[in-house]
C-alpha cells in the first residue's frame, strides 16, 4: 500500500476543497461557525426537497399506479424510496448537531487561535503562491510524474 495520495479526480476536487477550507477559516471558531452552518444548510435544503417531495406524492397518490410515472420522471415508489432516504439523512444530522453543540463548548485564547492559522498556513498553503506555482509547474515536467501519460 502506498503513502500517496489518491490521483482520480473526486480525490483531488476533495483535497483543494479540503485545503480551501483550511486556508480560509483557519481559526479554531472559524472551523467551529463554518461546520455548523454546513450542517444546517445540509439539513434545510434536506428538509425542504422532502417537504416538496411529499407534496409531490399527495399530488400523485391515488392518480396512477406505483409503476406510472409522474410528469417529472419519478414514480410513486420512487419518491417514497427518496422521502425515506432524506428522513435518515435529516435524523442523522439531527445527531451530528446535537454533538456539534459540545464542540462551541470549547473557547481558545488568541494564542491558541494564532497556532491555529500558522498551522493552516503550513498544511494548506495558498495554490497560487508564486513558489507553490513553480514547485507544480516543476513536479508536472517530471517524468515520474503520476498524472504524466506515457
Amino acid at each position: 500500500m502506498t503513502d500517496e495520495p489518491c490521483q482520480c479526480p473526486d480525490c483531488q476536487r476533495f483535497y483543494r476543497e479540503h485545503d480551501r477550507l483550511i486556508r480560509e477559516f483557519p481559526t479554531l471558531k472559524q472551523q467551529q461557525e463554518l461546520n455548523w452552518a454546513s450542517i444546517q444548510s445540509f439539513r434545510t435544503l434536506c428538509g425542504k426537497v422532502t417537504d416538496e417531495l411529499q407534496k409531490r406524492l399527495v399530488d400523485i397518490d391515488g392518480k396512477v399506479d406505483n409503476s406510472s410515472t409522474n410528469s417529472k420522471g419519478c414514480s410513486i415508489t420512487e419518491i417514497e424510496d427518496a422521502i425515506n432516504e432524506l428522513e435518515n439523512i435529516n435524523a442523522y444530522l439531527y445527531s451530528i448537531e446535537a454533538l456539534m453543540e459540545r464542540i462551541f463548548d470549547v473557547k481558545v485564547s488568541e494564542k491558541i487561535e494564532s497556532k491555529f492559522r500558522e498551522v493552516a498556513g503550513e498544511i494548506a498553503p495558498d495554490p497560487l503562491n508564486i513558489d507553490r506555482l513553480i514547485l507544480n509547474r516543476l513536479f508536472h515536467q517530471a517524468p515520474e510524474s503520476p498524472d504524466k501519460k506515457n
